[in-house]
C-alpha cells in the first residue's frame, strides 16, 4: 500500500479527477448533442465511417459516458470503453501523419492530447472512482444485502 492509498484526501482527488478527465467530454458531447447536423457535417469532412452512427456513438460516448464517469457509474468499465473511444478519435480526428504545415503541427499536438487523456481514463480504470460515487454506494449497498 502507498502513501496515497491510505491519504485522507484520496477519495476527494480521486472525485476531483473524474470530473476534470470528464469535463472535456461533457462540454464537446453537449455541443454535438445540441448541434447534431454541424456535428454530422463535421463528421463526413473528417472522413468518419458511417458518418451518422458515428455522430450517434460521438454524443453517447462523449456527453453520456461523461456524465456516468463524474457520478461514479460503472466508472471502471466505461473509463477503458472511453479510453479505446478517445484512441479512435484520436486514429480518425487528429491523423497529423497525413498533413503539412500549420494543419500538421496542430493535428499532432491533439493527437498526443487524445493520447494524455487516455492515460488518464487508464489511471481512472486501475484506481476506481473512490468513495464519492455511484459504484461505492452500490457496492457497500451489496456488501450490506449480503450480510
Amino acid at each position: 500500500m502507498s502513501a496515497l492509498d491510505s491519504s485522507p484526501l484520496r477519495n476527494e482527488v480521486l472525485a476531483a479527477s473524474r470530473v476534470l478527465i470528464a469535463l472535456l467530454f461533457l462540454i464537446f458531447g453537449w455541443e454535438k448533442l445540441t448541434n447534431f447536423s454541424g456535428t454530422l457535417q463535421y463528421m463526413e469532412q473528417v472522413g468518419a465511417p458511417m458518418p451518422y452512427l458515428a455522430t450517434l456513438v460521438a454524443i453517447v460516448m462523449e456527453f453520456f459516458v461523461g456524465i456516468a464517469i463524474v457520478l461514479g457509474l460503472y466508472t471502471r468499465p466505461l473509463a477503458l470503453l472511453l479510453a479505446l473511444y478517445t484512441f479512435g478519435t484520436a486514429v480518425i480526428g487528429h491523423h497529423y501523419w497525413t498533413m503539412t504545415g500549420m494543419a500538421r503541427f496542430e493535428g499532432e499536438i491533439n493527437f498526443y492530447k487524445n493520447i494524455s487523456i487516455i492515460g488518464g481514463l487508464l489511471a481512472l480504470y486501475v484506481s476506481g472512482p473512490g468513495r464519492y460515487s455511484i459504484d461505492a454506494r452500490l457496492a457497500a449497498a451489496r456488501a450490506g444485502a449480503r450480510r
